[in-house]
């Protein structure tokens, strides 16, 4: 996803393990202040843990949008594509 990202799709520019706070973001684009959570198995045995996490976040002003990796691995275009109407939505 990052090779992708990082190509600065639709003219949006994203970092990848940005930290805000606490926390570090797997990737951020301050344009719309959006932080993306790409979500393995892992995260199933977290849900509190991450409803806390995005809680903070979404009180200081951030969007947070959860990817499933396996929806990265089916179609990281679609993924892609997807963030970036986010974006250019917020604006």
């Amino acid at each position: 996803m990052w090779q992708r990202l990082r190509l600065r799709p639709g003219g949006v520019k994203f970092r990848r393990q940005h930290p805000v706070g606490a926390y570090v973001a797997d990737f951020y684009a301050a344009e719309g202040r959006l932080i993306v959570e790409v979500d393995g198995l892992a995260h199933d045995a977290r849900v509190e843990r991450d409803a806390v996490r995005d809680e903070w976040l979404m009180a200081r002003g951030f969007q947070v949008v959860r990817v499933a990796a396996a929806d990265v691995l089916k179609d990281v275009d679609g993924v892609v594509d997807g963030l970036v109407r986010t974006i250019l939505a917020l604006r």
